[in-house]
């Protein structure tokens, strides 16, 4: 079953820190906060037609990668892909999203910048991720019936990922942390929106 403790259990912590020059505890605050966040945007967007559809041709294109095998390498990770993806998931809202995420972390020096670097290194492995469980672990194309919504395996996946987040403080916890610090205009709608809270 998919769930975020999964993923992040699969995150290589320590080639993160090392990676952005920050030792292991915030880099591990800052990939809690940033996980349940991705999958959030994409499970937002997979509720449009147009952006389960993208979402669908994002999952076709990360199927074959062999990223998971074996255990995550980060010199491996694609960040030019990974910052196209982080585009598409917030689009106009990414730096107020990393803006916000970099406030999660209270005093533990978790700040804007390195939210920026985190999200383009998560963002493939998250994919890579949810198109292996879609998958059943092979290479075909995921199969994600459902024009308008993100259906079958895919709906089954992205709803283990939100709602399974255990120990790791959970989606709904991340983002109601983000919510109520005043997030305003924007980004409170697309947060909003990932809590299913939206516009009206």
């Amino acid at each position: 079953m998919a769930s975020i403790d999964d993923l992040l259990s699969q995150i290589p912590i320590n080639q993160i820190a090392r990676q952005l020059g920050v030792d292991e505890a915030t880099a591990e605050t800052a990939v809690k906060s940033a996980l349940p966040t991705l999958v959030g945007g994409l499970g937002a967007n997979a509720q449009d037609p147009n952006g389960a559809a993208s979402l669908r041709s994002a999952l076709h294109d990360h199927s074959g990668t062999t990223l998971l095998d074996g255990g995550i390498d980060i010199d491996q990770v694609d960040t030019d892909d990974g910052d196209k993806i982080v585009s598409n998931i917030f689009g106009g809202e990414r730096d107020r999203v990393a803006s916000t995420l970099g406030g999660v972390g209270g005093g533990s020096g978790v700040g804007s910048d390195l939210v920026k670097q985190l999200l383009p290194i998560l963002a493939p492995i998250v994919l890579a991720y949810i198109a292996k469980q879609v998958t059943g672990g092979g290479s075909s194309a995921p199969q994600t019936q459902g024009a308008g919504q993100a259906g079958g395996g895919l709906g089954d996946v992205l709803g283990g990922l939100l709602g399974g987040t255990g120990g790791s403080g959970g989606l709904g916890g991340v983002l109601g942390g983000l919510l109520g610090k005043g997030a305003g205009g924007g980004l409170g709608d697309v947060l909003g929106g990932l809590l299913g809270g939206g516009k009206k």
